[in-house]
């Protein structure tokens, strides 16, 4: 497994995946993963208070899209799944525009043509196939694009990523898998998943592929440097597998204290990626208590404006759920739209 920093935030000299780590670079790297966590975390506490339907976190998983995104040139075309809201802040998608859809009030919050961020797809690995289709009209147009899809550990379990994998080597898609193995498909361990890691199945479908420390986020932007420079010279599809942990459960609705022990989630918080790379920057004076107390001030702007933008979106109206299901409207809808209306005012 490729690492560059360790959990106790020193530089490692033998990794095969090289870099020149700048003070600029960490600290652009632990400022966009500092933000992504509070927002992340003002998000979830307006889902407990009634404000969201649901919220997915990424609590643990900011290197990986973090490192992951800012390897990337900002004409690349990313295909996210559900959770992807640090790499969905890196292409500058607002806080109203990331909410509006767990709010209930529309099915994506923002334009992907304008930030090359396509809609959430919350249909589990769905967006691979969607990614390798969009990368091979990439290829016949001749684009020097790149395209980047995020899926997980669960998702490579379904017939969709598996397919997507074969057809994007077959067809020479210009196209970067990037596996965020958090260990846990919901309550299914990976050990109940795979008999082989990702990373190794992905040689047999045709794909290079990296093994990589998602909790680092030098190494993650390092190895997606790598492949992403690989596919847009005409090298083959890429595959990486980053390995890290979701801290909390797999959305709100889920419990995870049912199925993973205490201990499990405190050795992986020991691994924790701001941690790792706050102590790095700090040990080696690329920042100083200003620059930190400037960043904690930043991150409670962002915690305002997360709920601001949140509390003016308007609440949704429950009948849309009947206008959107077929273009005309069925009798069977139209007498369940009907029962719901008159439901509904018994209550006001």
């Amino acid at each position: 497994m490729i690492q560059l920093l360790a959990p106790d935030g020193t530089l490692r000299s033998d990794a095969d995946a090289p870099l020149e780590v700048t003070p600029q670079l960490c600290r652009d790297l632990l400022r966009d993963m500092v933000l992504a966590r509070r927002f992340d975390e003002e998000a979830h506490a307006l889902q407990r208070q009634g404000e969201l339907g649901l919220w997915l976190m990424a609590l643990g998983q900011e290197a990986a899209q973090v490192g992951s995104m800012r390897a990337l040139e900002p004409g690349d075309y990313v295909f996210p799944s559900y959770r992807e809201q640090a790499a969905a802040r890196c292409r500058g998608i607002t806080p109203a525009e990331l909410l509006a859809q767990w709010r209930g009030i529309t099915h994506s919050g923002w334009d992907p043509r304008r930030y090359q961020f396509h809609i959430y797809s919350l249909v589990l690995g769905t967006q691979a196939l969607h990614a390798t289709g969009y990368a091979v009209g990439v290829r016949l147009d001749g684009s020097d694009e790149v395209v980047l899809t995020y899926f997980g550990d669960g998702a490579s379990s379904q017939g969709d990523v598996n397919e997507a994998l074969n057809w994007a080597a077959v067809a020479g898609a210009p196209i970067v898998f990037f596996c965020q193995n958090n260990q846990w498909a919901i309550s299914t361990s990976t050990s109940r998943q795979m008999a082989a890691p990702l990373h190794r199945r992905a040689v047999g479908f045709g794909l290079e592929s990296y093994h990589v420390d998602g909790n680092d986020a030098l190494a993650v932007h390092a190895v997606t440097a790598r492949a992403a420079a690989s596919v847009r010279s005409g090298g083959p599809p890429v595959l990486i597998e980053a390995m890290t942990y979701r801290m909390a459960g797999h959305s709100t609705s889920d419990d995870p204290r049912r199925y993973r022990s205490d201990a499990e989630v405190e050795a992986w918080r020991q691994r924790d990626p701001i941690a790792r790379l706050e102590r790095l920057v700090r040990e080696r004076g690329w920042a100083d208590d200003d620059w930190f107390a400037a960043l904690a001030a930043e991150s409670g702007t962002v915690a305002a404006e997360t709920r601001a933008a949140c509390l003016a979106l308007p609440d949704p109206v429950l009948g849309d759920m009947f206008a959107h299901v077929l273009q005309e409207e069925s009798e069977l809808v139209r007498r369940q739209r009907e029962w719901m209306e008159a439901y509904h005012a018994t209550l006001a």
